[in-house]
């Protein structure tokens, strides 16, 4: 499972002309599941969101986590995050997990992350735009196979 994580001020994503979540403060999170992703890979990804200090303390210094500041995430599905472009021009998606893997497992983080924080997502296999104010700009790759 990979993560895009980016530190906010404001994120939201719209499908049809329609905003379905937004969030001020936190975390914007591009989620992929991967072909052999079980629970294990979704609970790492969860708690490693849970607990990434990326947030500014009273010094200026990035040591606090979307929990300290109260914050929330915006979880969005992102299948192409999976893609292999290391050959030719066109990526592969060989390895992104179909729906009836990644759908449980990208669920199963949601109810993971509402427990602890205001979780708000995208539509799952939908055609969404997402707009996104990058506070720093600040980015993290997380990996729940530890590839980065």
């Amino acid at each position: 499972m990979r993560a895009v994580v980016q530190r906010v001020t404001e994120a939201s994503v719209t499908v049809d002309g329609e905003t379905i979540g937004a969030i001020r403060n936190g975390l914007c999170v591009l989620l992929g599941v991967s072909t052999g992703d079980t629970q294990a890979d979704a609970d790492y990804i969860s708690d490693k969101l849970i607990g990434l200090r990326i947030f500014d303390d009273e010094n200026g210094v990035p040591n606090k986590s979307v929990v300290d500041v109260g914050g929330a995430i915006l979880l969005i599905s992102q299948f192409t995050l999976m893609g292999d472009a290391r050959k030719g021009r066109r990526p592969s998606y060989f390895d992104a997990a179909r729906p009836e893997t990644a759908i449980p497992l990208y669920e199963s983080c949601i109810e993971t992350l509402k427990k602890t924080v205001p979780v708000a997502t995208g539509r799952f296999g939908a055609d969404m735009k997402v707009s996104i104010q990058n506070d720093g700009p600040f980015t993290i790759l997380l990996d729940s196979r530890k590839g980065f």
